[in-house]
């Protein structure tokens, strides 16, 4: 026969997510055999080794997050992908948990536990938020723990952009981070792609036009993220010339859904009409490689010219062949989004 858990247990199971250990119930006064007989009668469920639910039917995710931090023992805390998760930087949830333990816990505890990637860490009393439930690592170890597992520049780039561009942190609380880490991968160039964040540089297709475009063609330095106020509300501008009344927005992916589209041209539309800003669009295949990039940066200092003072456009890097000659002939129609 059943019987009433104690306030202290059912306080403990609200706290996490209606999960509990064995070695928890035990030590608040539950003996095994009441434990076994939870589980027999079906009143309780097993989801991990030692880990039972306090419920039936299929658990949700909050619950599976707790079975693994208690699986993993004391001390664990989410982190990368799931860590992630709970700062809003993916969207959807990773297959398998993961949690960082201390450094001095014993590896062997944990091999093959299903759905759980176990990592471990000598500065994770540091790296823990201090208030988060379920424990977590703060979000800016959270990003530079996603950078050092990045398989690329542009996978560690794009961590930043969501952090920073999600407003969850500043590239500012990265940095001053990532200095007390004796080691980290990229060091040098995330210090720099920490920079153009914090400019306002914001996903891969900006880096690249401002790396591979604007800064070694010595054209005019964009007002990042510039903010215009609309009738439907505020919109941000992706690189605003604002001398020359002139916005070069950056496409992203080769085709967007339908109102998507409409959105976009309704907006370039009403920043024409209202505030006499002219925009043209440009995306991946102009800024594929060094040459479409030194094309662009021609065809954008020729339109600039067009709206204000002459921009020159000089380029000092291998195999350019478009430099300032006063003669180039250029194709801006291509670029125009109402065309």
């Amino acid at each position: 026969m059943s019987f009433e858990l104690p306030d202290e247990i059912l306080r403990l199971l609200t706290d996490q997510g209606q999960t509990i250990a064995r070695s928890q119930a035990i030590d608040m006064g539950l003996d095994r055999e009441t434990v076994r007989n939870r589980l027999r009668y079906g009143e309780w469920q097993q989801l991990k080794t030692g880990v039972y639910a306090a419920f039936t039917g299929v658990p949700k995710r909050e619950a599976e997050i707790w079975a693994a931090l208690l699986r993993a023992g004391p001390g664990a805390t989410l982190s990368h992908w799931t860590a992630a998760e709970r700062h809003g930087l993916v969207d959807k949830p990773s297959p398998a948990i993961h949690v960082t333990v201390p450094a001095e816990c014993h590896p062997a505890r944990w091999a093959k536990i299903p759905g759980i990637v176990i990592h471990r860490s000598r500065g994770l009393e540091r790296a823990r938020h201090p208030a988060m439930t379920p424990p977590c690592t703060r979000i800016e170890h959270t990003v530079l723990d996603l950078i050092e597992a990045a398989g690329s520049f542009d996978e560690a780039y794009d961590w930043i952009c969501r952090a920073v561009g999600r407003r969850r942190t500043t590239a500012e609380r990265i940095r001053a981070t990532m200095d007390v880490r004796p080691k980290m991968r990229w060091r040098r160039d995330i210090e720099f792609a920490l920079g153009d964040a914090g400019e306002g540089v914001l996903s891969l297709l900006e880096l690249r036009y401002v790396r591979g475009v604007e800064r070694p063609h010595g054209l005019p330095t964009a007002k990042r993220q510039a903010r215009v106020r609309q009738e439907t509300g505020n919109r941000y501008l992706d690189n605003f010339y604002e001398g020359y009344l002139a916005c070069v927005e950056l496409d992203g992916t080769a085709a967007h859904p339908e109102d998507e589209q409409w959105r976009d041209k309704d907006r370039d539309r009403w920043n024409a009409v209202h505030e006499k800003i002219e925009t043209i669009r440009i995306g991946v295949p102009d800024l594929r490689n060094q040459e479409s990039q030194c094309k662009t940066a021609a065809e954008v200092a020729k339109w600039l010219s067009g709206r204000g003072r002459h921009v020159g456009h000089s380029c000092h890097r291998p195999g350019c062949q478009f430099h300032d000659r006063g003669s180039l002939t250029v194709n801006i129609a291509a670029f125009d989004p109402r065309s």
